[in-house]
C-alpha cells in the first residue's frame, strides 16, 4: 500500500498577531542596542573630558601680587575655600586649589578657621603653601580672664595689655612692607562716641551701659576667649563683631537666664563676675561669690582690693592707704553696692560660680596660701587669724 507523503508534513498555524505586535521584538531589541551605544557614548566623552580638564585646569602662575585676606568659616570644605578663592581673585578656578591641597596630603586639611593674608592671582599650590604659612595667619585675637579694657602695671612697673590693646594688634595688617592698624585711640572714641545700640550692645545690658562712664562703658562684655578680627574694618565695625561673638557666648555662658532665675539682672551678674575673676582662683570662685553676696545682703561694703585698683589701672594684691582713701565710684572701703560696671572679662567659671553661689555664712576671705587658695571666715576675729597666717605663707 502506497502511504500518503502529504500526512507527515507537519502543519504550521498561521501567525494571527497584528503586523505591530510582530515588530515588538524588534524595537526591544534596537532600543537595548541604542541604550548600550548611549551609555558607552557617555563614558567616552566622560573619560575624555576628565582627560581634558585635569591636563588643563585653569591655574594662575606664581606667587601671586598685591595683598587679599580671606576668610575660613568654621566647618568649611576644601571645594569651599577654594570657591571663595575663586570669586576673591586668588586663584584662576577652584579645581586648581583642590588639586593642589590634595596633593599636599593630610596637611591642607588642618586649614583652620580665621582670616588669612594671600595674593592675587596665586598658583594653586602657592595659595595651599601661604595657608599652611603661620605668617599668613591675621586678625587673631585672645581675651583671657581677669583682663580689662586699659593696660595695667604691676607693682614692678611691667605692663600687660589691656583688651583694647589686644583688639588694634589684631587689626594690623602689612601691605608692601607697611603696618597698617585700628588704634587704641581710635577704638576709645567708637566705645564712647558711639550709641551703644549701634555697637551691638546686648539689649539687656543697653540701660547700664548708657549710664556708665563711656570710658569704661564695654568693660566686661568681651568675655574671654578666641576672636576673629577682619583687619581693614573701622574701629565701629570691628567693635561691633566682637561684641556681638561675645553676646552669643555670654547667651551661652546661662548667664541671662540664670540671672532671672535668682531674681537678678545680668548685669547685676556679670559685675559680679567680674568680682569673683579677679579675687580668686577657680575651686574658691563659688565660695568668693557667696562673701559678695552675703555681704550684699547685710548692707556691708565690699572692701575688695580689686575694685580699689581698678580706676588706678594697677595689678596688686593690695592697696595703700591713701587710695582707699580717695573717693570714686569703684571704692569699695567708702561705698556700699556694687561698682557701676564690672571691672575685667569674666571668664565661664565666675559667671557660674555667681549664678550659684556656694551655701556658707562666710563674710571675709583673705588669699592665704602662695598658690592662690583663700581662707573664709565668718568673724572679723576669725578673718584676722586667717590674715596673720597669710602673712606668715608669704602670700601675700
Amino acid at each position: 500500500m502506497i502511504e500518503d507523503e502529504t500526512a507527515q508534513l507537519p502543519v504550521v498555524e498561521p501567525d494571527r498577531r497584528s503586523p505591530s505586535a510582530r515588530r515588538r521584538p524588534r524595537r526591544r531589541r534596537a532600543a537595548v542596542f541604542l541604550a548600550g551605544l548611549l551609555l558607552l557614548l557617555g563614558v567616552v566623552v566622560g573619560g575624555a573630558w576628565y582627560l581634558y580638564t585635569s591636563m588643563n585646569t585653569p591655574d594662575f602662575d606664581g606667587p601671586g601680587t598685591g595683598s587679599v585676606v580671606v576668610r575660613v568659616h568654621d566647618g568649611d570644605t576644601t571645594r569651599q575655600i577654594g570657591r571663595e578663592l575663586t570669586e576673591q581673585g586668588v586663584v584662576a578656578s577652584s579645581a586648581a586649589f583642590i588639586e593642589a591641597a590634595e596633593a599636599d596630603g593630610d596637611r591642607a586639611r588642618s586649614i583652620q578657621p580665621g582670616y588669612y593674608q594671600l595674593r592675587a592671582q596665586m598658583s594653586g599650590a602657592a595659595a595651599v603653601a601661604l595657608f599652611l604659612d603661620p605668617t599668613s595667619r591675621v586678625g587673631q585675637l585672645e581675651v583671657r580672664g581677669g583682663v580689662q579694657l586699659d593696660d595695667t602695671r604691676a607693682p614692678d612697673g611691667t605692663v600687660a595689655p589691656g583688651v583694647l590693646s589686644l583688639i588694634a594688634q589684631a587689626t594690623c595688617l602689612t601691605v608692601d612692607g607697611v603696618q597698617r592698624c585700628v588704634t587704641v585711640d581710635e577704638l576709645r572714641t567708637a566705645m564712647s562716641g558711639t550709641d551703644p545700640a549701634q555697637l551691638g550692645v546686648p539689649s539687656w545690658a543697653l540701660t547700664d551701659v548708657a549710664e556708665a562712664d563711656p570710658r569704661r562703658r564695654l568693660e566686661g562684655l568681651l568675655v574671654p576667649g578666641r576672636y576673629d578680627v577682619r583687619p581693614g574694618q573701622p574701629a565701629v565695625d570691628v567693635l561691633r563683631g566682637l561684641l556681638e561673638t561675645s553676646s552669643a557666648r555670654l547667651e551661652a555662658s546661662g548667664l541671662v537666664a540664670g540671672a532671672q532665675s535668682i531674681g537678678s539682672s545680668p548685669y547685676q551678674v556679670l559685675i559680679i563676675s567680674s568680682l569673683v575673676e579677679k579675687e580668686a582662683i577657680t575651686p574658691d570662685m563659688a565660695k568668693v561669690a557667696r562673701v559678695i553676696y552675703n555681704r550684699l545682703g547685710a548692707g556691708r561694703r565690699l572692701e575688695l582690693d580689686s575694685m580699689v585698683n581698678y580706676p588706678l589701672d594697677l595689678q596688686a594684691l593690695r592697696t595703700t592707704v591713701d587710695d582707699r582713701n580717695a573717693p570714686g565710684p569703684y571704692n569699695s572701703y567708702l561705698n556700699t553696692g556694687l561698682p557701676p560696671t564690672p571691672i575685667a572679662a569674666p571668664g565661664r567659671e565666675a559667671i557660674a560660680a555667681a549664678l550659684a553661689p556656694e551655701p556658707g555664712p562666710w563674710l571675709y576671705f583673705v588669699r592665704c596660701q602662695t598658690d592662690g587658695t583663700s581662707c573664709f571666715a565668718e568673724t572679723f576675729t576669725e578673718h584676722d587669724t586667717n590674715v596673720a597666717q597669710a602673712r606668715a605663707n608669704g602670700a601675700f
